[in-house]
């Protein structure tokens, strides 16, 4: 179903973790990556002007590291969607996704993180 003005739709996508990534199976992690890519024009197409949508991950996973524990590398963070985009440089915390999301749906500002919401064209 399509989501309605003011909605806010959250998925995650918890299988390249468990299965492939704190696993280490770099083969399925790849493919499931691929198979992402493949469908995500199909997602795309489906916004509206004004939509707003945040790709991202809850941590850093190296999948060819050893062990099972979670690895320090960046994540990525892409706010994109009909008229938002734009390059958001090194952000610190994961509160300044809370923070962009709060702003892109009128919601009062929260005590931690800094919204990148103009960065990406918000209130272009």
């Amino acid at each position: 179903a399509d989501a309605g003005d003011g909605d806010l739709v959250f998925a995650n996508f918890v299988d390249f973790d468990t299965e492939f990534g704190h696993r280490r199976d770099v083969a399925g992690y790849a493919a499931a990556l691929e198979a992402f890519d493949r469908r995500l024009p199909e997602a795309l197409a489906r916004l509206r002007q004004g939509d707003l949508l945040i790709l991202t991950a809850d941590h850093g996973n190296d999948p060819t590291w050893h062990g099972t524990d979670h690895t320090r590398e960046r994540i990525p963070v892409i706010g994109t969607g009909p008229g938002f985009g734009g390059d958001i440089g090194l952000r610190t915390t994961f509160a300044d996704i809370g923070e962009t999301v709060a702003e892109h749906l009128g919601l009062a500002r929260g005590r931690h993180g800094t919204s990148f919401y103009a960065t990406i064209g918000g209130y272009a």
